[in-house]
């Protein structure tokens, strides 16, 4: 059974304009499926994600993944990490165990209650969501946050220090 409702907005639209970077993996695509092994219920492996061109002045950046298609208002936060060093430019797969972050990076509970990354997982039958993966380059070397906060709560402070975003949106959907 599809939940019928409508489609939500690209959630980054209702956010303050900021540069663009280039975000890309060798895991996801952007408008693609995503593999079983990175979904939730099944691999639940975090993708490997690069980046590059963002702002010369970046001081730090943060990783998210967000599903705006979850059947709930707010949303479904799948990964937040925050406190990754300007010169880190990548995370490998599997990242979002925690066993590979980069010094000074950490994980925020998800909306699953679990620390690290959870893959996608929408309810059966329901249409392809889509997992908003982005990499925020940030204007601060530490956001003033620490792994109590929520998702929603980095976000909220992700608005005022970003200069650039860079973002690859793959789908997945359970028959």
């Amino acid at each position: 059974m599809t939940l019928d409702r409508p489609v939500a907005p690209d959630p980054y639209d209702l956010l303050p304009s900021v540069g663009t970077f280039t975000v890309s993996s060798n895991d996801v695509r952007d408008g693609e499926p995503v593999a079983d092994r990175y979904a939730g219920g099944h691999g639940n492996v975090s993708p490997q994600l690069s980046w590059s061109g963002f702002p010369a002045q970046t001081q730090s950046f943060a990783v998210t993944c967000f599903d705006p298609d979850a059947p709930i208002p707010s949303g479904f936060w799948h990964w937040a990490v925050a406190g990754i060093p300007a010169d880190v430019t990548s995370l490998a797969q599997g990242a979002g165990d925690g066993k590979a972050l980069p010094g000074g990076a950490f994980q925020l509970r998800n909306d699953a209650g679990q620390v690290g990354y959870t893959g996608p997982m929408p309810p059966p039958g329901d249409r392809a969501h889509r997992y908003y993966f982005v990499v925020h380059a940030l204007d601060v070397p530490a956001l003033e946050i620490d792994d109590s906060v929520t998702p929603a709560y980095l976000s909220f402070n992700l608005v005022f220090h970003t200069l650039a975003r860079a973002v690859i949106v793959p789908t997945y959907q359970v028959r």
